[in-house]
This record gives structure tokens, sequence and C-alpha cells, in this order.
């Protein structure tokens, strides 16, 4: 049986797995390593800063500046780096920071005697006492209502593509006003597709490029550089989840709602200028096939509803930490776990355990607990260690002859603190 089974290979599970691997636990590590972002289209960039970019050992030997000077690439501020890099890049720190990755994916996780019963892809049953899911983004795409139970021919999420020629000469409309979708519109447009833009924003929001990292007390003082841009809020974000996951509930679930709202990254701005039709304060309210096989929409803005004919549309819509689509999950486990605000998020405590006892969670299922930075990479240093000294507590506290992972009381368990 092993101590932890790590579900997920991208920057938060290898960042767990390289802690836990440190402090000798038996380590179960499931996922193909950086999967979802070698499946992003060529051509994207790193929003990030390169400092802001590392996965987490616990000695920091592994980061993206190593890797760099490795290859000969520059990984200086203000100078973004290709997404494929990246990917690379966390391919290397699993080869030196963790064991072993079985690249079969984990199909379930139920209760099991001593702890979780997870069966893989193939049907092998596998034993842990606990289990940190990490499984990325992928599994809460949010697709906007009317386009929901379309064919995929016709409408897809900009996390489904890894290549856009596909979708070359046709026309796509883009939803959505965020760096996914401004970036996917100018990838498209570039690739020769007719490629238009609806969001419901009024106006287009675009990062200024970063300021200097040396640039003076007087302005660091007024705006402190954070890995989530620059000033005091977004510090808290960054450097203090733990001070945010305990502000009052309401509070956090708005700031989740509407922190680091969409906006380009500021080195997008002039590609994204070759993107003509770009139609802002507007929401698609129905979408069907059409007989000549396109897809009619109407867009509803101030001046009324407007019918129009696509051939795909992409929702660049981003993605919703709902436990129900955590699917990985039992439904039994799904069920008993508590809940946070309106969207279904899992309550999470103070070493990222859930009300599952031995049940660990990572990255976007945490931001409404931790605050934005569970949302980017950056949140993965912040995560693993806590994390894993999480697992280890509850290793103790289970001892010889209990059980990790059941509630204790009424199908649920107090949150660590």
């Amino acid at each position: 049986m092993y101590d932890l089974v790590v579900v997920g290979a991208g920057p938060y599970g290898l960042s767990v797995a390289a802690h836990a691997a440190a402090r000798g636990l038996r380590l179960g590590v499931f996922g193909r390593p950086m999967e979802s972002w070698h499946a992003m289209p060529p051509g994207m960039f790193l929003k990030s800063e390169p400092w802001a970019s590392h996965l987490s050992d616990p000695e920091g030997a592994w980061g993206l500046d190593a890797y760099a000077a490795i290859r000969g690439v520059r990984a200086v501020h203000g100078v973004p780096l290709p997404v494929g890099f990246f990917a690379a890049y966390g391919d290397w720190f699993a080869r030196q920071a963790v064991p072993v990755v079985d690249e079969r994916l984990i199909a379930s996780v139920e209760p099991g005697t001593g702890g979780f019963e997870l069966r893989t892809e193939d049907g092998e049953r596998v034993r842990a006492r606990t289990v940190a899911l990490a499984v990325g983004v992928l599994p809460f795409l949010e697709i906007p209502g009317p386009l929901r139970g379309l064919p995929r021919r016709y409408v897809t999420h900009s996390g489904h593509h890894g290549d856009l020629d596909g979708l070359a000469g046709r026309d796509v409309t883009v939803v959505g006003a965020g760096q996914a979708a401004l970036e996917t519109a100018a990838l498209l447009t570039e690739c020769g597709a007719a490629v238009r833009i609806v969001a419901r924003a009024d106006r287009l929001h675009w990062n200024t490029p970063p300021p200097a990292l040396d640039r003076g007390l007087p302005a660091a003082l007024r705006a402190p550089h954070t890995g989530l841009g620059c000033g005091w809020r977004n510090k808290l974000y960054a450097d203090a989840p733990g001070l945010f996951r305990r502000l009052p509930a309401a509070t956090r679930e708005r700031i989740f709602d509407s922190a680091l709202g969409p906006a380009g990254a500021w080195w997008l701005r002039e590609r994204f200028a070759a993107v003509r039709d770009v139609r802002l304060g507007q929401r698609i309210t129905s979408a069907a096939v059409t007989g000549d096989e396109r897809l009619r929409i109407e867009v509803a803005g101030r001046d009324g509803t407007t019918a129009l004919e696509t051939d795909h549309v992409i929702a660049a819509t981003g993605f919703a930490p709902s436990l129900d689509r955590a699917e990985v999950l039992a439904p039994a486990l799904r069920g008993a776990l508590r809940r946070v605000g309106a969207g279904g998020a899992p309550e999470v405590g103070g070493h990222f355990e859930s009300s599952w006892p031995g049940l660990f969670l990572t990255g976007l299922l945490t931001a409404p607990s931790y605050g934005p930075s569970m949302r980017f990479v950056l949140g993965a240093d912040y995560t693993a260690g806590r994390l894993v000294k999480g697992v280890g507590r509850r290793l103790r506290a289970a001892g010889p002859g209990r059980t990790a992972g059941r509630p204790r009381t009424g199908g649920r368990a107090p949150v660590s603190a």
C-alpha cells in the first residue's frame, strides 16, 4: 500500500510528488507529465514571468532558471517564454525530482480499507493511505449554457485545442475576453481563419509591460512585484494564501469571482490587432446546427439580437472549480465532501486536506479557499510543502490499525487546521 498516491502529473502533481519523495514516503504518481501543457497550440507563450513559473522541490534545485541555463535559453523578467519550453521544463523536473511516474491515468478514487482504492485506466487496483488530487483544470471546463451539448465538430473549449491548423480558412467565433480568448483569436488569424470575438465585457483589458525588478524603494513600496502582478492586493494573493483562507467565506467567494479578471498580456496586443471583428458587450443566447452544417448563433447586446452563421465556436470561457466535475472521485466520496460557496467548490483545510480525512486537493479546486494564486503555476510552491506536511500528520494520526480515509462522524469530518 502506498503512503500517498498523487493523481495527476502537471505542475501541482509533480511538485507535491517531489516534496513527498524527499520525505521518503511510499509514493505513487499517476498521469502523463505535463500532458495539457504539451497539448497547447504551437505559438502560445507563458503569461507569467519566468521567476514566477517554477515547479517546487524542497531544495529549490530544479527551478525553471536551472533548466533554462542548461538549455542556453534566457529566462529573464519581461521576456515571455514559449509554452512548449515550459512543458519541456516540467518533463525535466519530473526526471530530476520524482522517482517514478506511472503514465497511466487514474479512472476512479473511492474509499477503501485503510484509506483509498484507486483504479487505473487499464483496470488495475491500487491502494493508498492518502491521495492528493492534482488533475489540473481540464475536468473543469466552463462552456456557456447555449453551447453545451452541441457536437465537438461545432463547439469546443480553448482547452481542447493542441493545434489550430484544422480551422484554417474557416469562419471561427471565439467567446471570451481573457488571455486564452485573445491569444486563440490571434493564432487563428495568423493561420488563415476568419475570426470574430464575442465577449460580455464592454471593453478589452490589457496588462501593461512589467516594470523593472530593481526600480527603487519608493516605487517598490507603492506597488511591490508579485508573481501575480504589481500591487499590495496581489501580494496578499501571491504570498499569503494562508491569510486569504482565514477571510470570511463570503469575502473569499467575492474575491475569487472578481480578482485578476480577464485581460490580455501586453506582448499580445500588437498581434491581436489583426483580429478585425470584435463584438463587445454581447453574449450568445442560442445556437443550433443549420441544414448546411454550419452553426447559427444569436448574439444579444444593447442594440438588440443579431443572428450570424459560423463554422465553429471556441469557448475560451475559463474553468469552474465544481466538485461535480471531479468525476475521478467516486460519487459517494464526492457527495460526502463539504462545499463552500454557490459554485460547489470543496472546503479545504490548513494543509489542503478535504473534509474526508486523507483526501488532499490542489490547484483550481482550492482557489475558492486559498485565493487566486491557486489558479496559476505560482501556487504550486505554497501548496506542495504544506500538503505533504499534512499527509505526514494524517499518516501519524491514523497510526497502525486505524483507517486514514473514512469520516469520523456522520459521513463528514472536521478539516484539519
